[in-house]
C-alpha cells in the first residue's frame, strides 16, 4: 500500500506522539542497537526486536523503502553502564578458556537464530563493533580538542560541551540518579569514556593502538560511528530499550552533537521499548539463571507464541512474564491456526461484505504509535466475520501477517507443537496410541484406556479429553 493513514510515533526526546514525516522518503534510515555477544540473549532482551521489527515491518508495509542497520557490539561493553568495572566480553572469554572472538561468534550466531524463530526479518546491514576500530579512533580525534580530556585510564568526554546533555533522559538529574560509577580525575560524574586505555599488566585480547594510548574504545563510541557511516546524518529512527534512554543514548547524542559540532541528535526520533518484567522485578542476566527463547523451545512452547505475547502490550508499556501469560499466548495462538486452517477448506463460500474495511483498521491501528493489541483485535473480528468470504479473509490476512510477523498464512495447527527436549516420543506412534485408546473407550475398557493414557504421560505427552480447542494431544511443558 501507499503510505494510508498519517503515521504517528511516540518520540522520545519530546515525550510526545509526532507526526512521521521520513527526512528522505525514498530511504527511511533506522538504527537499531544490537546485543553485547557475551552470554544468549534472555527474552527481555528479545522484546526489543519484537518492537523494532514491527516497526520495520510497519515502515515497509505502509510504502516507504528502509535501510535498517543493527549494531554487534562484541568489544568495549563493560559490566557497569559507565566506566568501571571488567569488558563483559574480556570476562566471559575468561570465564569459558576460550577465545573472545570464539566468544562473539557463537552468541552472535545464537542471537541470529532466535531472531530467526522469532519470525523477526534480517536488518539491511549487521554492523560488528571491531570492523570499525579505526573509524572510531578517527571519530575520537576529530571531536577530541574541543570535548574530551585524557586520564591516565583513558580519554573521556566531557559533557558540559554540548548543549542539553541528558534531555532524552528527562533531565541532567535523572542522569546522576544513574548507574554511574566514579572514575578518578573525571571532571564531571556524567563524563564518559571515548577510549579505555589497558591499565599496566592487563592481559586483553582485544586492544589496538590509539593516540591516546593501547587500548579498545568505549562502549557508546561505535554506535555514533556506524549510525554515521551507513546512515548518515541526520538519520530518521534509533531504537533501543528504554535502559538505553538513560545513559548510553545520551552520551551518543553528546558525541553525534560534537562530531557534527552543531545541535543535531543524530537521530530525528528515538524510539525506545520498555522492559519485560516478572513478579520479582526487571529480567535481567545478572542472576545468572535467565529464560532464554531456546528454554521456552526446549520446554514445548512455539517461539510465534511469545511473539504474539509481546504483540499483545504495546511496546511502551512493561509487559509481565509469566507462564500463565505464556500459556494464554499459546493458546490464542493455537485458536488463529484452527481459525485460518478452516478457511483455507472451505475457500469457495459466497461473500456478503468486504475485507478491505479490516484493511483500513489495521492501518488505524498500526499508525497509532505502533498499536499492535488493537491490531490483533481486528484480526479476530477479520477472522471471525461470515459475511466476508474465507477467500477474503484469506487474501486480507496477508496484511496482518506482513505487518505482525506471525506466519498465519503458513502456520498449520501440528506445527505448534514442539516437542519438549526431554520429551520420549516419537510423533508417528502417538496417533495409534490415541486410535488405540479410542478403541479400548469405545468397548468400555476404561483400565486400558487410562492406561495408555498414563504411559503417554509417563513420555512427556499429556491428552486432552474434551479440549475445547479439539486439541487431542500436546507436549508436556517442561
Amino acid at each position: 500500500m501507499s503510505h494510508g493513514a498519517p503515521l504517528t510515533l511516540y518520540n522520545s526526546l519530546s515525550r510526545s506522539l509526532e507526526r512521521f514525516e521520513p527526512i528522505d522518503p525514498a530511504n527511511v534510515r533506522v538504527y537499531s542497537c544490537g546485543p553485547t555477544v557475551y552470554n544468549y540473549a534472555h527474552i527481555g532482551n528479545l522484546r526489543a526486536y519484537v518492537f523494532t521489527d514491527t516497526l520495520s515491518r510497519v515502515l515497509t508495509w505502509k510504502g516507504y523503502p528502509i535501510t535498517h542497520v543493527i549494531n554487534i557490539t562484541d568489544v568495549g561493553h563493560l559490566t557497569s553502564d559507565a566506566d568501571a568495572g571488567d569488558d563483559k566480553m574480556e570476562a566471559a572469554a575468561r570465564k569459558n578458556s576460550t577465545s573472545i572472538w570464539d566468544i562473539a561468534a557463537h552468541y552472535t550466531a545464537a542471537f541470529k537464530q532466535n531472531l530467526k524463530d522469532l519470525n523477526i526479518r534480517e536488518p539491511s546491514r549487521w554492523s560488528v563493533a571491531t570492523d570499525h576500530i579505526q573509524e572510531m579512533i578517527a571519530f575520537g580525534e576529530k571531536i577530541a580538542p574541543k570535548h574530551c580530556y585524557q586520564l591516565d585510564s583513558g580519554l573521556y568526554f566531557d559533557v558540559s560541551t554540548v548543549p542539553d546533555y541528558g534531555r532524552l533522559a528527562g533531565a541532567q538529574e535523572d542522569v546522576r540518579e544513574g548507574r554511574i560509577d566514579t572514575v578518578e580525575g573525571k571532571r564531571h560524574p556524567q563524563d564518559f569514556a571515548i577510549w579505555r586505555a589497558s591499565a599496566p599488566g592487563e592481559n586483553r585480547q582485544m586492544e589496538w593502538d590509539s593516540p591516546w594510548g593501547r587500548g579498545a574504545p568505549g562502549w557508546h563510541l561505535e554506535c555514533s560511528v556506524m549510525s554515521e557511516k551507513y546512515l548518515g546524518s541526520p538519520f530518521d529512527i534509533h531504537t533501543g530499550g528504554i535502559d538505553h534512554r538513560e545513559i548510553h543514548h545520551p552520551n551518543e547524542i553528546a558525541q553525534n552533537q560534537a562530531y557534527c559540532d552543531c545541535d543535531d541528535t543524530g537521530a530525528r526520533w528515538w524510539m525506545h521499548n520498555n522492559f519485560l518484567v516478572e513478579r520479582a522485578g526487571k529480567m535481567s542476566k545478572s542472576s545468572g539463571d535467565f529464560r532464554t527463547l531456546q528454554k521456552l523451545i526446549d520446554a514445548g512452547v512455539h517461539p510465534l507464541a511469545y511473539r504474539l505475547m509481546c504483540l499483545s502490550a504495546h511496546y511502551r508499556s512493561e509487559l509481565e512474564f509469566s507462564e500463565e501469560n505464556l500459556a494464554a499466548a499459546l493458546t490464542r495462538l493455537k485458536r488463529l491456526a484452527i481459525t485460518v486452517g478452516q478457511l483455507r477448506d472451505r475457500p469457495e463460500a459466497l461473500s456478503a461484505g468486504s475485507a478491505l474495511a479490516y484493511r483500513e483498521r489495521l492501518d488505524e491501528a498500526v499508525s497509532d504509535d505502533l498499536n499492535t493489541p488493537k491490531a490483533l483485535v481486528v484480526l479476530d473480528e477479520l477472522l471471525g466475520d461470515k459475511k466476508v468470504a474465507p477467500a477474503d479473509r484469506l487474501t486480507a490476512l496477508a496484511d496482518f501477517d506482513a505487518v505482525l510477523g506471525l506466519d498465519l498464512a503458513g502456520l498449520r495447527r501440528e506445527d505448534l507443537r514442539v516437542r519438549p527436549a526431554t520429551a520420549d516420543f516419537a510423533e508417528a506412534d502417538i496417533a495409534a496410541r490415541l486410535a488405540e485408546r479410542r478403541d479400548a473407550r469405545a468397548a468400555k475398557d476404561f483400565a486400558r484406556s487410562d492406561a495408555i493414557r498414563d504411559e503417554l504421560a509417563a513420555q512427556g505427552v499429556e491428552v486432552m479429553d474434551g479440549d475445547p480447542l479439539g486439541w487431542d494431544w500436546r507436549p508436556t511443558l517442561a
